[in-house]
Order: structure tokens, then sequence, then C-alpha cells
């Protein structure tokens, strides 16, 4: 962050300065949370359900925070507002335009938004320094907190993007305009509180249409629901997308190799998908008439899309497509709880997928349960799954076309985890029981059905029936916890059941 005076502080936010007599300058990044403190920084005290966020400035004081944006007095330097959240954002909002030399590339979609920011956060931070969104901090108190970690030797801002209904983009886009606007896809993610997936598509093509003039938006081909938001802008526009499942060899020559894509064809392709027995795609990205081979080191073809969708973003600031697919070949780990993938002293895998969850992100989840191992290594897939949540009406059919999927993709048990989830073992077709009364009829106990009442009940079933070898699959919505399932697991190194 750019260092500012209280006054001047007080002056962008409309605020009002008091217990401030040394004249403090702040020149550290804002933070909510009093143990997370940069030397010089600021904390924003906020009134939760819980807490008040004021109770605690004299530990972030003594932290290392130079001063407090609240809504009261705390005893330390502090600039008081009537709204912290709002004084935020139009710190952040000043501060950013402070920065001319940052490139603002912003990130939104139903799903893979996080893992998709963090492959482009390495691509990008090859390139330059930049800041990018920390885990999923992409709603209107996380975005101004990414924006006001930026200083003046930044040259990429990357920000994650959340919406939960229309305008929520507009608002955050207010505070930091993108010049690259990001749109993955539009799923049923938080169907419940927007209604249907056309009104989804309003509210993330906000994000286009927030460009600013010279901007480029960079949108996934194969949703038609993200292509047809080309004509949202008046900006340039890049695409991305599958090329299918062979492509020219790089012996034919060049002119018959571009002439072998359509006008249509995506900006940035891929093509040849192939998974090894970790679960790890390699594939070719494909620009013109130049290929490219890229494996990487996270798990599930799902990446392979996310992994596109980030060189074209890179493309867009300049960054080749030889540069960008060197630095995706070297991000080994995205944010927390996506796809972590552990292994025991016993052989079971443990694959923690457990940050959210949507009917999109479920298929992609359990599409990688089942690559893992595939040829024999692995003995058994576990998938344990819980509750969706935010599709509204349609939860109960949600949950049991998840189950139909696993069943279909050859996932050998299902644990279904609190009663929410319970409609997916209607979905895997199978005769279940409660908390290890459980079976298929006609079928050996290799596949299962079951149904646990809480997290406790799934960690007590799965250390009696977890065999050697197992890959386990821990995903839901974050409200369910699941982590805690997975964390248990990894912490009972101490066997297997039968």
């Amino acid at each position: 962050m750019i260092a500012l005076t209280l006054p001047e502080i007080a002056a962008v936010v409309g605020g009002e300065v008091v217990d401030d007599p040394d004249g403090v300058v702040v020149r550290g990044a804002a933070s909510v949370d009093s143990r997370e403190i940069e030397p010089d920084g600021l904390f924003a005290a906020f009134v939760g359900e819980r807490s008040d966020g004021h109770d605690f400035a004299g530990a972030a004081v003594a932290a290392g925070a130079a001063a407090v944006l609240g809504s009261r007095a705390t005893g330390h330097p502090t600039v008081l507002v009537e709204d912290p959240q709002a004084a935020l954002g139009a710190l952040a909002h000043h501060v950013l335009g402070r920065l001319p030399d940052v490139t603002v590339l912003a990130v939104t979609g139903s799903q893979g938004k996080t893992s998709t920011k963090d492959l482009l956060a390495g691509v990008l931070a090859a390139h330059a320094e930049t800041v990018a969104t920390r885990g999923s901090f992409n709603n209107e108190l996380g975005l101004p907190l990414t924006v006001l970690r930026a200083g003046t030797g930044t040259r990429f801002l990357l920000l994650e993007m959340g919406a939960r209904g229309i305008g929520h983009l507009r608002e955050l886009c207010a505070i930091a305009r993108p010049d690259v606007s990001l749109v993955l896809n539009v799923g049923k993610a938080h169907l419940g509180e927007f209604g249907t997936q056309d009104d989804i598509a309003t509210a993330k093509g906000e994000l286009v249409e927030a460009l600013t003039p010279d901007g480029v938006a960079v949108l996934n081909a194969d949703d038609p629901r993200v292509a047809a938001m080309a004509a949202r802008t008046a900006g340039r526009v890049v695409t991305f997308g599958t090329l299918g499942s062979t492509l020219p060899t790089d012996e034919v020559p060049t002119d018959v190799v571009a002439a072998a894509f359509a006008r249509d064809a995506p900006t940035v392709g891929y093509a040849d998908v192939r998974l090894d027995a970790e679960g790890r795609p390699t594939f070719a990205l494909v620009v013109e008439w130049r290929r490219v081979p890229v494996t990487l080191q996270l798990v599930g073809a799902h990446h392979v899309p996310n992994a596109a969708a980030a060189v074209a973003a890179a493309a867009a600031v300049g960054i080749g497509l030889e540069e960008a697919a060197a630095s995706l070949a070297g991000v080994s780990t995205v944010s927390r709880w996506r796809m972590e993938v552990a292994r025991r002293a016993d052989g079971v895998v443990v694959v923690n997928d457990a940050y959210n969850a949507n009917p999109d992100s479920m298929r992609a989840a359990l599409e990688a349960l089942v690559s893992i191992g595939a040829g024999g290594s692995a003995r058994r897939r576990v998938a344990v799954l819980g509750e969706m949540k935010e599709l509204g009406a349609s939860a109960d059919a949600e949950h049991a076309e998840v189950g139909r999927l696993a069943r279909s993709l050859g996932v050998d048990v299902l644990l279904a985890v609190g009663e929410a989830a319970r409609p997916a073992l209607t979905g895997f077709d199978a005769t279940h029981g409660d908390d290890g009364e459980d079976g298929m009829a006609g079928q050996s106990d290799q596949v299962r059905a079951v149904a646990a009442a809480d997290n406790e009940a799934a960690v007590r079933w799965l250390g009696e029936h977890l065999r050697a070898d197992d890959v386990v699959l821990v995903k839901a919505s974050r409200g369910a916890r699941l982590d805690e399932v997975a964390a248990a697991l990894l912490a009972d190194d101490r066997g297997v059941g039968a």
C-alpha cells in the first residue's frame, strides 16, 4: 500500500481522525484480523454477529498496526466513519487510482474461479510483481483488502470476484475497474439465490460491461452463455476452449495446420487431454498454428480449461504462449482444500476438495476421483459427499443426480454426510442404511451406499471400513465443514479396516 497519513485517509473516506497526536502514517496493507497485521498497517474494525472488531484494536496495534479504521473510538489512532466497509472500498479505489502502472485482471465464474486465479497468478508472477486474491476472498470485503496490498512496484493486480446476485459485480468493479475480464462459465452455483442460469449470466456479464475502453474480455467459447457476453463490450475479445481430441502434428506445414482451424476456433485452444495414474493432466495448448505441450502438477481434467483460460488472460497482457505454458507447469498447489491430495502410510489416498461444491464442481471432482489410480492400482474409489448449498428448490434433484453420476463413473462407495445429502444415495441406486448398516442388494461389499448423520459418524464409519490403497474424495459446500473429515482421516494413520 502507498503511504498515507490519517488525515489523508479521512479525506478520502469522509471520516474523522481521533487519538492521533504523533501524525501516524499508514504504510502497510489493511487487515480485518488482529492476528494478521502488516507492520504499519491499517486495522479495519467491523461489528459482526459474534464479535466486535473494535475490541481487538489494542491487539492489532500491539501486533504492528499503525492505526484503526472503525465506527467508534478505540483509544488508538483511528479514522472514524459511519460504515467501515464502504470506507474500505473508497480507500481501495483511491489507492488504485494512484497506481497508474497497475493492470487489473478480474476473474469470475460459477466454478473454477479460485483455481484459475491461482494458475494465472503463477503465470503473471513469473513475469512481473503480482498481487492476487488470497484464497476465495472475493467479496465486498475481500476485494478492497486485496487492492490495498498493491504498491508502487505492483504491475498486475489479479482479483477474483464472486457474486450472490445481480449488481454485485458491478459494485466490485466500481472499486477496481478491470482492464482484463475473465469469465469462466455459467453453472448452477447459487442457483437458489439467483433463480435461473440466465440470471447468473446477467450477473457474471457485469464483469465484461465494466471493462475499461481499451480492455479485453476473455471468454469461454464452449459455454454459450459466456460466449454471448462478447456483445456486452466494445473492447477486444479473446476466447479459450477445446479443439477436440486430436490435432495435426508439428511436422505438418504451418499453413495446413492453420487451415485446420475454423474461423470461430478459440483464440487459445486445448486438445489431446490425457491423465496419468495420479490424475494429473497432460495436454496441448494451441494458439493459431503454434502448439505447446503442458503437464500440470494439479489433479483433475477440469484444470485444463482453467489453464487455457489463464493463458488467454496472460496473452491479453502480452505474455507469450511458451512463457505462460512454462509457468503453468511450475504451479504445484492452489488454494486450500481444493483437490489437495495426500497419501497415508497405509496407502489410503485422501483428496480434500471440501472448500465448496455445486453440481458442476461435483462432476469435476468425481471424474478426478475415478482417474486417480486408473488401471488397477487403487483398490476402491470412495466418495464422501456432503450438502451442496444454495440450490433452492432443485436441491434434492441435484443431489440425486450427483449420486447417479457417481455410480455411472464407477465410484465404489458413496458415503452421504448429513440429511441434505441423502438424496445422493437414491441417485446411486442402492439399498442403503445408516452408519454401517449398508450394502447393495445382489452386490458384493465392494459397492456400498451409506448415510452418515454427521461428520463424526462419517469419520467413525471410514475408520472401520477403509482399506489399504482406497482413494477417498471428500467434498461438500463450505458450510458442511467436511474438511474436518479429511483432517481426521489424515490424522488417523494407525491402520484401516478389514
